[in-house]
């Protein structure tokens, strides 16, 4: 089971490649999309999009993609999102199960000052996805398998700018994530 949390602000093409990747390549049965109710590493750094809006847009990132799931065990916790607080749950639900945890290898490179540090690097073994090339590596003593995926560059940060802007998002996310955004009204302004 891998386990890939984010803030998705919005979600896209980019979260969907690496979900599709870890079941093709890695032959990960489930890939379950956790959205952050209050991500910590970027409190305060932006504005964050309200974590029911972000959750239902990675629903409608999702769709029925096979093998994809979306959590919101962390919207339900409320709080600071913390991945070990995520993974203790989950594997107090289903114990006998291997968890992986999905990292982009900048992440990856600061797991030793992630909360609680210890206690996940003996849950889960880390997946760190590496786009384009990425050589940072995991602090020593943490289990990993290093995932490299096609370069793409799309960001969340880029898709709120492009709405900000008035410019196009299409195939960039889902057109139902798109959808979505105008309906609700997010990213009119850059932050």
């Amino acid at each position: 089971m891998a386990v890939f949390g984010g803030t998705f602000d919005p979600p896209h093409l980019g979260h969907l490649v690496v979900a599709s990747e870890l079941i093709d390549r890695l032959g990960v049965d489930e890939v379950r999309l956790v959205v952050a109710n209050e991500p910590w590493q970027k409190v305060g750094s932006r504005p964050i999009t309200p974590a029911a809006d972000r959750l239902r847009l990675t629903r409608l990132a999702a769709g029925d993609l096979d093998g994809v799931t979306v959590s919101d065990v962390e919207l339900r916790r409320g709080g600071s999102s913390y991945s070990i607080d995520t993974l203790e749950a989950f594997a107090a639900e289903e114990p006998d199960t291997r968890w992986l945890l999905v990292v982009g290898a900048d992440a990856a490179a600061g797991l030793d000052t992630w909360h609680r540090a210890d206690d996940l690097r003996a849950l889960a073994e880390v997946v760190v996805v590496n786009r384009g090339g990425d050589e940072r590596d995991t602090p020593a003593g943490w289990r990993r398998t290093r995932l490299d995926i096609p370069a793409l560059e799309i960001s969340s940060t880029d898709l709120r700018r492009r709405r900000a802007e008035g410019r196009t998002m299409r195939l960039l996310t889902p057109d139902p994530v798109i959808t979505e955004i105008e309906r609700l009204g997010l990213y009119l302004s850059e932050a």
